[in-house]
């Protein structure tokens, strides 16, 4: 079973619908329902569906001024692999800063070895997608849908028969140095490379059971600009202040509407960090109260270059920047709330790291991997409405 969305390439969010002129284009298809099977079959070669949309219903010719980026992401995992028929869990993983280099080898030995374990684990553990979030592409992003790092520093890295899953990706400081548009638009020629829109939400239930959960995948330099990583400071503010206060408005809608059993947050910058770049100040202001009002699960990100786990105020943040560098700087563990810190690594003997995912019918486990092949520290986290759940 799959649900459709539309990605609005110039304007916010892929589930809210977007009024358009008319287009003048004639259309092959006679109705809505024929435009939409032909381009599903397109995309999965699958012949049954179910197609959600937002209402009113779009006209014809405004669906197909926006057909190349119809984008399909499953709603539930009853259509899994068959060696996954009895799962009863959503698995996925979370690395971040894995961008490789702008020159040969296209690559870093953590990025290396990094993609190298991301593959056993999904195959030995299980993994329905991946997020990526964030400094896709070093140092400056790339510069067309058709640069050559598309297959340089992903689709030749990246190649374990287990990773053969969707992606869902956001941008992060670098990307934003280059063309993001051009990201999202290599959505069309990857098999999984999944970016609709500078930020989305994905919707997931956990098979066999009715608990659900929800990704608002967001920009967080358009919602806070961006930084200068060589003088470590924070960002300089948005670049345009109208789209940033749409897309915090989109964020607060989305959280509000939520009704997910687990309600996670990703993009690049973090929230609190101890490493290099500290907690993002922008968005301590902005998105932190909105997490802990609408009692988010937990918040996803990268841009700092290891692997963390804080807990505050009931929300978990997790890190996850280790996907082609290694930093061991703490230099702001005096900045993030005193107990908040549960696990921090950023040796470089580790080669890297991510995270493992995996939601149940009542909590999520969260695995945190060294490129080695080692797990190096495991929490859980529990259902927004789990009245028996330990303290925060």
């Amino acid at each position: 079973m799959v649900t459709c969305v539309l990605a609005d390439s110039n304007g916010p969010l892929v589930s809210e619908t977007q009024q358009r002129a008319p287009s003048s284009r004639s259309a092959p298809f006679t109705s809505v329902s024929e435009l939409i099977k032909a381009e599903l079959e397109r995309i999965s070669g699958a012949d049954t569906y179910h197609l959600t949309m937002a209402p009113p219903v779009l006209p014809l010719s405004i669906l197909l001024t926006t057909l190349p980026m119809i984008l399909c992401y499953p709603s539930s995992f009853m259509d899994l692999e068959d060696n996954a028929r009895n799962r009863t869990s959503i698995r996925f993983l979370a690395v971040g800063d894995w961008g490789g280099l702008p020159y040969p080898p296209y690559i870093t030995p953590i990025e290396k070895a990094t993609a190298r374990e991301m593959g056993v684990v999904a195959d030995q553990l299980g993994a329905d997608f991946v997020l990526a979030l964030g400094d896709n592409f070093y140092y400056k992003g790339v510069d067309s849908v058709h640069d050559p790092r598309f297959q340089d520093t992903f689709e030749n890295i990246f190649t374990a028969d287990s990773l053969n899953i969707p992606w869902y990706v956001v941008a992060g400081n670098h990307d934003h140095a280059g063309s993001v548009k051009a990201q999202i638009e290599y959505s069309r020629l990857s098999e999984r490379w999944r970016f609709p829109d500078y930020y989305y939400e994905l919707n997931f239930r956990v098979p066999r059971t009715r608990t659900t959960l929800t990704v608002l995948m967001v920009d967080t330099v358009l919602l806070c600009g961006n930084s200068n990583d060589y003088e470590d400071e924070q960002p300089r503010g948005p670049v345009s202040a109208e789209a940033a206060n749409q897309q915090l408005q989109w964020i607060q809608r989305r959280m509000e509407k939520s009704k997910a059993d687990f309600l996670l947050v990703a993009g690049h910058y973090p929230v609190w960090s101890v490493s290099e770049h500290g907690p993002t100040e922008c968005l301590l202001n902005k998105l932190r109260p909105l997490l802990v009002k609408h009692k988010a699960t937990a918040y996803l990100c990268g841009h700092d270059h290891n692997l963390q786990y804080l807990k505050e105020s009931g929300v978990g943040y997790v890190v996850s920047g280790a996907g082609n560098f290694m930093e061991a700087d703490m230099s702001h563990r005096q900045h993030v709330p005193r107990g908040s810190l549960k696990f921090f690594t950023g040796r470089q003997s580790t080669m890297g790291g991510f995270v493992h995912v995996e939601v149940t019918k009542k909590q999520m486990d969260l695995t945190f991997i060294q490129a080695r092949g080692t797990s190096l520290y495991r929490t859980t986290l529990y259902r927004r409405d789990d009245l028996d759940a330990p303290a925060p």
